[in-house]
C-alpha cells in the first residue's frame, strides 16, 4: 500500500475553481480510528462552505474538504473492536473525504446496508446523521404529527421525507419547481408546495400547523416558520442559506409554548456522533435493508473533477445526492 494518495485540497479560499488534485501523505490510524480505502465521497454544502472560507474544519480534523464517504477498512488503531480489515463501511468522517484515503473515528462507521452498493452508501452518513439527530433525537417527531421540511429535493430533505413518512408522520415539503415538487411527493410527501407560486404559511396552518419544522433557509424564513408552526410546535433551525439574523417576536414563542431548537453537526464530540450512529443502526438501518427507504442520487463525479460537482451543487439544480467516485 503506498504511502501517498491523490486528494483534492482547497488551494485558498474562493470559487469551485480552487478545488485542485494533490498528493498528500496516506493517513495513520490513531488510537480508536480506522483507516478507510474510499470508492465513493458524498459531496455536501459544509463542503463549499468550507472551500469558500466560511467553516473552518475542527481542531485536530484534515484540512481536506469531505465529510462522508463509503470503501473498505484497511488499517485499525489501537483499542478498536467490532471491525475488521477488509470491512464495507460507510462513514461520517470530521474531513478527508475527498482522498483515496481517510481516517476516522471507528465508532462513526456503519455497515454498507446489506443489499446496497458503495456509491448509495456513500450517500448516507452526512443526510442520515443529520435528520435522524435532528428531527428524531432533538425534534422529537412522532407518528401523526404533522412534519415541514424546506428544501425537500435536497439530500438532507429528501431523506428527512422518507425518514418522516416511513415512521408514521404526515409530511409537508417546499421546492422551488414543479419537478422537485413531484420528486418530493413521490418520497412520500403528502403536499410539496412549489415556495415560488404558494406560502408554506397558509398551506400549514390550513392543515392545523406544523408540529416541527426542519430549515436550513433562515433569514426572512425564521418569523415564517413561527406563523407556520401548531401551538406546541418546534422549529429545528441546521443551516442558513438566506443568513442567521433577523427581527422576531418572541411574544408568539411564549404565548403559543413554541420550541426554537437548533445544531450542528460537525463540532459535536465523537461520543455523540457515535450515539447517532447507534439510533441509525438500530432503527434506520433495517429500513434501508428491507428497501423501504434509499438515497437519491443526482449525478456523479470522478474525483478529479470535484470543482464541477460543486458548480452543480451550487446551481440549485441538484436533487438529492452528489458523489465522487475516487477509485
Amino acid at each position: 500500500m503506498s504511502e501517498t494518495m491523490q486528494a483534492i485540497e482547497i488551494t485558498e479560499p474562493g470559487g469551485p475553481e480552487v478545488l485542485q488534485i494533490t498528493t498528500r501523505p496516506r493517513p495513520v490510524a490513531r488510537a480508536g480510528e480506522v483507516v478507510i480505502r474510499l470508492a465513493w465521497a458524498g459531496v455536501n454544502r459544509p463542503d463549499a462552505l468550507q472551500r469558500a472560507g466560511s467553516y473552518a474544519p475542527p481542531p485536530g480534523a484534515s484540512d481536506l474538504p469531505g465529510l462522508e464517504g463509503a470503501g473498505e477498512i484497511v488499517a485499525l488503531g489501537e483499542g478498536v473492536t467490532g471491525w475488521q480489515l477488509g470491512d464495507a463501511v460507510c462513514a461520517l468522517l470530521p474531513g478527508g473525504g475527498y482522498a483515496e484515503y481517510v481516517a476516522t473515528p471507528a465508532a462513526h462507521c456503519l455497515a454498507v446496508p446489506a443489499g446496497m452498493g458503495l456509491r448509495e452508501a456513500a450517500c448516507l452518513p452526512e443526510t442520515f446523521f443529520t435528520v435522524w439527530s435532528n428531527v428524531f433525537q432533538r425534534g422529537g417527531l412522532k407518528g401523526g404529527e404533522r412534519f415541514l421540511v424546506h428544501g425537500g429535493s435536497s439530500g438532507i430533505g429528501t431523506t428527512a421525507i422518507q425518514l418522516a413518512h416511513t415512521l408514521g408522520a404526515r409530511v409537508f415539503a417546499t421546492a422551488g419547481s414543479a419537478e422537485k415538487c413531484a420528486v418530493c411527493e413521490d418520497l412520500g410527501a403528502e403536499r410539496a408546495i412549489n415556495y415560488r407560486e404558494a406560502d408554506f404559511v397558509e398551506v400549514l396552518r390550513a392543515e392545523g400547523g406544523a408540529d416541527l419544522i426542519l430549515d436550513m433557509v433562515g433569514g426572512d424564513y425564521l418569523p415564517r416558520n413561527v406563523r407556520a408552526l401548531a401551538d406546541d410546535g418546534r422549529l429545528v433551525q441546521i443551516a442558513f442559506l438566506r443568513g442567521p439574523k433577523v427581527e422576531l417576536n418572541f411574544a408568539q414563542v411564549m404565548v403559543r409554548r413554541l420550541t426554537i431548537t437548533g445544531s450542528t453537526l460537525r463540532p459535536q464530540s465523537d461520543l455523540a456522533k457515535a450515539r447517532i450512529a447507534e439510533g441509525l443502526r438500530e432503527t434506520v438501518w433495517p429500513l434501508l435493508e428491507a428497501g423501504r427507504i434509499a438515497p437519491v442520487i443526482d449525478s456523479e463525479f470522478p474525483l478529479a473533477q470535484a470543482a464541477a460537482a460543486h458548480a452543480r451543487m451550487e446551481s440549485g439544480a441538484h436533487i438529492g445526492k452528489i458523489v465522487l467516485k475516487v477509485s
